[in-house]
């Protein structure tokens, strides 16, 4: 052991930068109980980015270890891969497996938009590429401040374009997501990203590093000073202005490298040269290194001085915390090497064997002839601190949830209605997004189905079969806000519903958790709250956790973020050409509602752009009905029924009778059931709903569905050629007025930037 771990030994009280690295006083103190001395200087930054909150889950792991209860089985067979792996992996059928996963970059994306979100991308493209399987497509849930303020103008075109740039240099599909607007993500914008990747049952790979005596090979892109302490600090503690240490500097994506990457990882597992892989991501050498070694049954040694720099003044602490992307770490047997580093060659990667497993159980790292790691992989990677934080509920929201939207005067004229709905259909969250969707690319890799703004994105898998997935990404804040319980569970509820809605069978979830800071305790009450909604929901549908991400610190000063958990659904479909469309086809197809409708108007779109208010208690899930419905859906679009089928979540059915009228210009005549009132009828919330058309011949086949599921099926109307949306008895609108209400609001608003 040369003299730098020596040296830790003999100067106990050699004052450390701790605290200036993230860590608490008792985690410092922890360190040294681990190693019985003093951390040296390249240890201690190790620790540091990997007990991050970013990267160790510190304070969310024990209440994470509830989604375990659920079955490890989706409808279509056991998991593959789940929680604790680098994403989750389905069975598909046909041989075919599916790995899928959500991730965050919210707090880099706001310091440098472009690069925050950019980088995000290529993170989660790493995470399923190391698993075996090949990146087929993309999503981009995203959600920002005021449309109309100043910092939503910086950020959002950056990030659009970030997103947008990394994943169409990539040649991945971007088949969905979501844009979503409220002031508490005025500055922390929530940029979360779901990537999905295509494999052969038989290609799944896991990073374990076993087998003394195999080399560990660094390939990619060059080491550098970029992303130094990036995502695993800033997502790790709130920051302002003053605070300029927690505003390290960005990573910087270079997606024509990722592309290379991919292409030589994928050649690399199917020519069997490499034992395992794992991507570097948050914590970058630190976290590949200890997180290999940790998960197998050997001790890992590594020369740092063989790293490659693009920047040879970096110190070992720097190289061990930089996070530069497009970077991969092998573990390959002696006799492969030959032939690993002729594939790299051949896709002109950079390739560096940097050290090999042990025997001894321990993470060494040299630097300059000398020992500056000397530790036990697990206790950087998997034993580092657990936290049960203190939680409360909220002593604000009893009289928050008396405050029910229900009470708030309604539409008295059908005037009235007309003009709600416009504003509705022309508010923010509500209005048409193809100002960012159409700066991405949908249909590249010749696979996607169906794209944004459908229910779902639906991609082809298999080009003979005609097997494929549909995937959707949903959240609500608001509803969160309420009941953070109900809230979770009506993501999750939206998100199956979207899937089922294009024909899809819905089948497992990634999540990723966005939430405030975990040290107040109203905070760590909204997230457990969300958690067992979560897990109760997702036992109720029988749709596992795959796997996902938890994202805290998202504040501004002491305003936190509405809790926004974001679930990413994947279905499967045995014949995408039989998905179903959202949009009205055909005059003269009849128009029908599925399911129940309730006066539920509290956490609103109605609530929030016609009254400016947020109170009562959100809708409640019904997840029977969900279930039913969702059998309706797919029996429908397998037998073709069905023209259209176009879930109503937000907005009700006046949101989702503008979005199937809108896209091929057909209008459609309705008339509103007596059951309730105009203004419940037409913005009413309630779950578990569907709005469809179909031929009249089709009719008889649907209520034989409907009475066999027991779902309520009413007749509303039918499909017109005429150029309107008309509720009799109460108003018309022309769908040119409709059109440019709702396509206005966000190239209105970028235009004034």
């Amino acid at each position: 052991m040369a003299d730098t771990v020596k040296n830790a030994r003999k100067t106990p009280d050699l004052e450390q930068p701790w605290a200036e690295l993230g860590l608490k006083p008792d985690e410092y103190q922890r360190i040294r109980d681990i190693l019985g001395r003093r951390p040296t200087g390249a240890e201690l930054a190790m620790y540091s980015v990997m007990w991050s909150e970013h990267c160790s889950y510190k304070s969310s792991k024990v209440h994470l270890k509830r989604f375990s209860v659920l079955e490890q089985t989706t409808p279509r067979g056991p998991l593959l891969a789940g929680i604790g792996d680098n994403a989750g992996a389905v069975d598909i059928g046909q041989g075919y497996a599916v790995t899928f996963k959500l991730e965050s970059h919210n707090h880099p994306s706001y310091v440098e938009p472009f690069q925050g979100a950019a980088t995000g991308v290529g993170g989660i493209v790493r995470d399923i590429l190391a698993m075996g399987a090949r990146p087929i497509g993309v999503m981009d849930p995203l959600h920002f401040g005021p449309i109309d303020a100043h910092e939503t103008a910086r950020v959002l075109p950056g990030i659009v374009a970030g997103v947008g740039s990394y994943g169409n240099c990539l040649g991945l599909p971007n088949i969905g997501g979501e844009v979503i607007f409220d002031k508490t993500y005025l500055g922390n914008p929530l940029v979360n990203v779901l990537c999905v990747g295509l494999m052969r049952h038989e290609d799944l790979h896991q990073a374990i590093a076993t087998g003394v005596g195999n080399r560990v090979i660094m390939y990619g892109a060059a080491t550098g000073g970029d992303g130094i302490g990036g995502a695993s600090i800033l997502a790790s503690e709130t920051f302002d202005d003053t605070k300029a240490a927690k505003r390290p500097s960005v990573q910087v994506g270079d997606p024509f490298m990722e592309k290379l990457l991919i292409e030589c990882t994928l050649e690399l597992f199917h020519a069997g040269v490499v034992r395992a892989i794992q991507d570097f991501g948050a914590a970058g050498i630190s976290c590949a290194t200890s997180e290999l070694a940790s998960a197998g049954d050997s001790g890992m040694h590594v020369n740092l001085d063989l790293v490659a720099l693009r920047d040879p003044s970096l110190t070992p602490e720097e190289i061990l915390m930089s996070e530069s992307q497009e970077r991969m770490m092998a573990i390959v047997a002696p006799e492969d090497v030959d032939a690993f580093m002729a594939i790299a060659a051949k896709w002109d990667v950079l390739a560096t064997d940097i050290g090999e497993l042990s025997d001894d159980g321990r993470l060494v790292i040299k630097w300059q002839g000398e020992t500056i790691v000397n530790v036990d992989p697990k206790t950087v990677a998997h034993d580092g601190p657990e936290y049960d934080r203190p939680r409360q509920r909220p002593e604000w929201i009893d009289a928050l949830n008396a405050d029910v939207a229900e009470n708030l005067p309604k539409a008295q004229s059908g005037d009235e209605l007309r003009a709600q709905l416009l504003a509705i259909v022309g508010s923010p969250n509500q209005c048409d997004k193809s100002w960012v969707t159409r700066q991405y690319d949908h249909f590249v890799m010749g696979n996607s189905v169906l794209v944004q703004p459908e229910d779902s994105g639906v991609l082809r898998i298999d080009e003979n079969t005609n097997l494929g997935v549909a995937l959707s990404t949903d959240a609500n804040g608001r509803y969160t806000y309420l009941n953070p319980y109900l809230g979770a569970q009506l993501a999750l509820s939206e998100a199956y519903r979207n899937v089922a809605c294009v024909g899809a069978e819905p089948v497992a979830i990634t999540d990723c958790l966005n939430f405030g800071s975990p040290e107040d305790p109203e905070v760590m009450w909204q997230f457990l709250e969300a958690i067992i909604g979560l897990v109760d929901g997702c036992r109720e549908l029988g749709t596992p956790v795959t796997g996902g991400n938890v994202s805290f610190y998202n504040q501004t000063g002491t305003t936190n973020i509405l809790p926004t958990p974001v679930v990413g659904m994947l279905g499967v479909m045995d014949d995408v050409s039989k998905r179903t469309r959202q949009s009205f086809a055909t005059p003269g197809d009849q128009i029908f509602l599925l399911g129940t409708t309730l006066e539920e108007l509290s956490g609103s779109v109605w609530e929030d752009v016609i009254h400016d208010h947020l109170g009562g208690v959100p809708p409640k899930p019904n997840f029977a009905a969900e279930k039913a419905l969702a059998l309706v859906l797919q029996a429908s679009a397998t037998e073709g029924i069905l023209a259209s089928a176009h879930d109503l979540s937000e907005g009700g059915l006046a949101q989702g009778l503008s979005e199937s009228c809108l896209p091929k210009g057909r209008g459609a005549s309705i008339t509103l059931p007596d059951a309730l009132d105009a203004t419940t009828q037409l913005f009413s919330e309630s779950p578990a709903r569907a709005l469809v058309s179909l031929d009249t011949e089709n009719v008889g086949r649907l209520q034989y569905l409907c009475a066999k599921h027991s779902l309520p099926l009413t007749r509303l109307g039918q499909v017109t050629d005429e150029a309107s949306l008309v509720v009799a008895g109460q108003f018309a609108i022309g769908l040119d007025e409709l059109r440019t209400t709702w396509e206005r609001p966000i190239p209105d608003a970028m235009s004034r930037a």
